[in-house]
């Protein structure tokens, strides 16, 4: 129960800053996609780069992630975190079977989500579109659905007017 405890913590909560974010880059097709047209949904912005292995180790737990969660609650949103060539990088995200999009930036340490000091750096975002966590380091399958699940539980407390007292105590 303590592992789970610290596994859970280990996505930092960060406060909203300005309300909702929204940014615009173009994918791997070179269509410009803006982080706002998945409003209404939870999105998981991953920064990587295909130089970083545990960016690379954790990209079959995110396309699980993103495909068992698409059409109803969450998506994952790449963003390769380098200077790419745009040929390279469509090979690259054909290759690895990343079915997610994948947008594509120049590394600078100042996003409009938030810093990326390390990579991969990985910011969670609500349906309302404000940011609600962000992770330095690995993320697996299992520490998103987690979160997903406490956030999906705290919301639906909230609506009914009771809290649960197990989630209140953790």
């Amino acid at each position: 129960m303590r592992f789970a405890l610290f596994i859970l913590g280990v996505l930092v909560a960060i406060t909203a800053l300005a309300g909702p974010v929204d940014f615009t880059l173009k994918d791997v097709n070179g269509k410009p996609r803006s982080l706002s047209e998945f409003r209404g949904k939870w999105v998981v912005v991953n920064y990587w780069a295909t130089w970083c292995t545990p960016c690379l180790d954790e990209i079959p737990e995110l396309v699980k992630f993103h495909e068992k969660h698409k059409d109803k609650d969450a998506v994952v949103l790449g963003i390769d975190f380098e200077e790419t060539d745009p040929a390279y990088l469509r090979e690259f995200v054909d290759t690895h079977f990343m079915t997610y999009p994948v947008l594509s930036m120049e590394p600078d340490p100042v996003t409009p989500l938030g810093p990326v000091l390390g990579l991969p750096t990985t910011y969670i975002i609500s349906p309302e579109g404000e940011r609600v966590a962000r992770q330095v380091g690995p993320i697996t399958g299992k520490i998103l659905e987690d979160f997903l699940a406490r956030k999906q539980q705290m919301q639906g407390a909230q609506s009914t007017g009771t809290a649960n007292l197990s989630s209140a105590t953790h």
